[in-house]
Parts: C-alpha cells; sequence; structure tokens
C-alpha cells in the first residue's frame, strides 16, 4: 500500500451568507443568522484537531465563518488576500433580479464565452489565473512546487511533507485549488464542477510517489457535523 505523507490542506467553505436583504443585493455580505449557526458547529467539528497554519480570505463572511473556529482553537487570524473569491459586478443595493438576470445571462452562453465572467465583474480567466499563481507561490514558499512532466507530481519538501494547514475560503476558491492540486484543467465554472456546501469541509492529503509527492481528494465538501435542516448551498 503506498505510504501517505504528513502533508494535509483541509479546505473550508463559509457558511451561509446574507446575499440580499429586504429584496436587495448585498456586497460583500455577512452571514445569516442559521450561518452563524453553522459556523458555530464547524468550529465544534474543527474544535480537536491541530493546525501548523490557518488561513482566512478578507472577505466578510469568510472572516465570520473562521471567527468561532479560530476562538475554539485558540488561533490568531491570518488574513490570505489572495484567497479573495472571484470578484463579482458592484451590485449593492440593486434590486435583487439584477443579479439573478445575470447569472442566468451567464448560464446561458456558449461553454467556451464563460470565460469572460459577468460583464463589470473579474474575467474568470483571470480569477483562476490569480489562484493557480497565488496558491503556486504558496505552496512553493512550503517547499511544495510543480515538477517538470505532464503528470501532476509535486517536489518533496525536506525533510519531508509535514504539517496540516485549514484554509477557510470560498467555493470558487477552493474550487481552484482542487482542481490544481489534482492536475485537472481549469473550466470557467470550476465552483460547479465541486459543488462545496455552506461550511463544508474538503481534505486534501499528500501521497509518497518515488519521485516527490502527489495530491489525494480524501473528502469532499464534508457536512456530517450540520443537522439536515442546517445544509445550504
Amino acid at each position: 500500500m503506498t505510504e501517505r505523507a504528513r502533508f494535509e490542506l483541509v479546505l473550508v467553505r463559509h457558511a451561509e451568507p446574507e446575499w440580499a436583504r429586504n429584496g436587495f443585493n448585498v456586497d460583500n455580505p455577512p452571514l445569516t443568522e442559521r450561518g452563524q449557526r453553522q459556523a458555530r458547529l464547524l468550529a465544534e467539528r474543527l474544535a480537536g484537531e491541530r493546525f501548523d497554519e490557518i488561513l482566512v480570505s478578507p472577505l466578510v463572511r469568510t472572516r465570520q465563518t473562521a471567527a468561532p473556529v479560530l476562538g475554539r482553537l485558540g488561533a490568531p487570524e491570518a488574513i490570505a488576500p489572495w484567497l479573495e473569491e472571484i470578484r463579482n459586478p458592484i451590485w449593492h443595493g440593486t434590486p435583487v433580479e439584477k443579479a439573478e438576470a445575470a447569472y442566468r445571462a451567464d448560464r446561458a452562453r456558449a461553454s467556451h464565452e464563460r470565460w469572460e465572467g459577468l460583464p463589470g465583474g473579474e474575467r474568470v480567466s483571470d480569477f483562476v489565473a490569480r489562484i493557480r499563481e497565488a496558491s503556486g507561490l504558496f505552496l512553493e514558499e512550503r517547499g511544495v512546487k510543480p515538477l517538470a512532466g505532464p503528470l501532476p507530481v509535486w517536489s518533496r519538501p525536506e525533510p519531508g511533507p509535514t504539517g496540516r494547514i485549514l484554509v477557510v475560503a470560498h467555493a470558487g476558491t477552493n474550487g481552484v485549488l482542487i482542481c490544481n492540486l489534482l492536475g485537472l484543467e481549469p473550466v470557467p465554472w470550476e465552483w460547479e464542477r465541486f459543488v462545496l456546501n455552506h461550511a463544508s469541509i474538503t481534505r486534501l492529503e499528500a501521497i509518497e510517489l518515488g519521485d516527490g509527492i502527489t495530491f489525494s481528494l480524501t473528502r469532499l465538501s464534508d457536512v456530517e457535523h450540520l443537522p439536515g435542516e442546517l445544509r445550504t448551498r
């Protein structure tokens, strides 16, 4: 049996945000009351785990999701700006129908046209490139970088891959990270290829190879810590 290396990335998606209030869009929203309950249960689930690093996206919904987790773990908040989700158009204060119509129009596009993203927002191609480049630099600083060749093989940190890293981010950023580590070609719907529920836990572990390490997806969108009525996406 292949020996597993002691290196793990634990990816958490933020809890449910309040995207709309009284029929109007909210930019950079806080969590809903249900989202706050999800975050507290997430904290209970992770309370017994140890992490060498904890990174949090700078947006309000991720910071509020991380707050009870950090409190239970006794860890400081460490903001990683590169984890910011794809930047939507500025819709704050406009009717929710405006955002709904924009998403419908985007889904109706031909597949290759979806790289353009929503009018007025960040291009999906730029977003994917941003997350792949930044995550690559982050891992390289920890001794993990892709080896030359067609296979998703990464260099082995010395004296060996050790450590556990918790990332509290978004469906889009986490989706790009998963695909990058598994060696999958990017698509302009990364957050739909791997469906990640609110306050879910996804785990990727490094596996030792003869010439380095590769990553195994050991758990995807785990929400066993949430009762049925609190499972949202």
